[in-house]
């Protein structure tokens, strides 16, 4: 099996905080996938009836892969989605699909899409200047979260505490570039510095890990310094999340949620989530989930039994599976 990640740094310019990356490069070599990095501007796409000259890799024409993951998330560019649908149109698996991407690093669209769907999401409200503080304290109130309409990693994420703040900063915003896109988010007091990822791959909840801010701050990401500990996936996170994961039409995702009483609410999704923090609270090797899932959805060999799997066949032993962890 052969596969290529797309990433903000090729394979000779890795560092050692790329843990993700790293990860995934170790545990091919382990299985024996072929895997290789580059970065997006590494490409060149020439649209072309000659399918196999329609991607190029450093201005050279390569053999393609079997499979592509990149790992932008939100960081995805115009570029790197033209790419990304391009080997989509040659018969390459994209995980997660370039129309998924697109979708969810617009966080109000993917807001609209799951509260379309009826799931349970924090209001939200699309910021037009000059904003008028009022309707926001209305149906709002302050607390009040800001973010820029695509982030990761917390990047973007701003609580304002009360009207006063929340007025300066707007008109900070607006002085500075008032076609910002900027959105308002109700503030849920419950998940204060805390809040649940839950990881999904395949249709299916792997792993569930609770993240909590010990500076007092209200963000609670890994990748920030928070602390993480493992979490039970309980029926209602389970529910929660696979839904969420299909309707986004996402094959793997890092599903935010906010505890909301004895219940949750969907922060949002993440189509590249990070799985430094998710490997060290819970005993799960996600790189070697991700190229189990890969093999069982491409149709490729089974390594135990040394044989080719039918699309067929793999769809089932993938069900068994499921049932069987039940």
């Amino acid at each position: 099996m052969k596969g290529w990640i797309i990433y903000r740094s090729d394979a000779t310019q890795l560092r050692p905080e790329a843990y993700e990356i790293n990860r995934l490069i170790e545990q091919a070599k382990l299985e024996g996938i072929e895997l290789e990095v580059f970065r997006p501007d590494q490409f060149d796409l020439i649209v072309t009836r000659e399918d196999e000259r329609s991607i190029l890799v450093n201005s050279e024409k390569r053999s393609l892969p079997d499979f592509v993951i990149p790992r932008m998330g939100a960081g995805t560019t115009y570029f790197t989605l033209a790419i990304l649908r391009q080997m989509e149109r040659l018969g390459i698996h994209i995980v997660n699909s370039p129309n998924s991407i697109d979708l969810v690093k617009d966080k109000l669209y993917s807001q609209q899409v799951l509260a379309q769907n009826n799931l349970p999401v924090p209001k939200t409200m699309l910021v037009k200047f000059p904003v008028n503080a009022d309707l926001v304290e209305n149906d709002l109130g302050f607390p009040v979260v800001v973010k820029t309409l695509s982030g990761s990693q917390g990047s973007g994420v701003f609580l304002a505490e009360n009207r006063r703040t929340f007025e300066d900063l707007m008109q900070l915003i607006e002085a500075t570039n008032k076609n910002a896109n900027i959105i308002l988010q109700e503030f849920v007091s419950q998940s204060r510095g805390t809040d649940l990822r839950v990881f999904t791959l395949g249709g299916r909840a792997i792993a569930c890990f609770k993240r909590t801010n010990n500076q007092g701050g209200f963000k609670a990401n890994f990748s920030a310094g928070g602390s993480v500990e493992p979490y039970e996936i309980t029926p209602e996170i389970e529910w929660l999340a696979t839904q969420t994961s299909k309707i986004l039409n996402l094959d793997m995702a890092g599903i935010d949620l906010l505890f909301d009483n004895d219940h949750f609410k969907i922060c949002e999704a993440n189509s590249s989530p990070g799985f430094e923090g998710l490997e060290k609270a819970n005993d799960i090797n996600v790189a070697k989930e991700i190229f189990h899932y890969l093999r069982v959805r491409l149709g490729m060999f089974d390594q135990q039994q040394g044989k080719k799997v039918t699309p067929a066949a793999a769809s089932k032993a993938a069900t068994a599976k499921v049932i069987s962890k039940e």
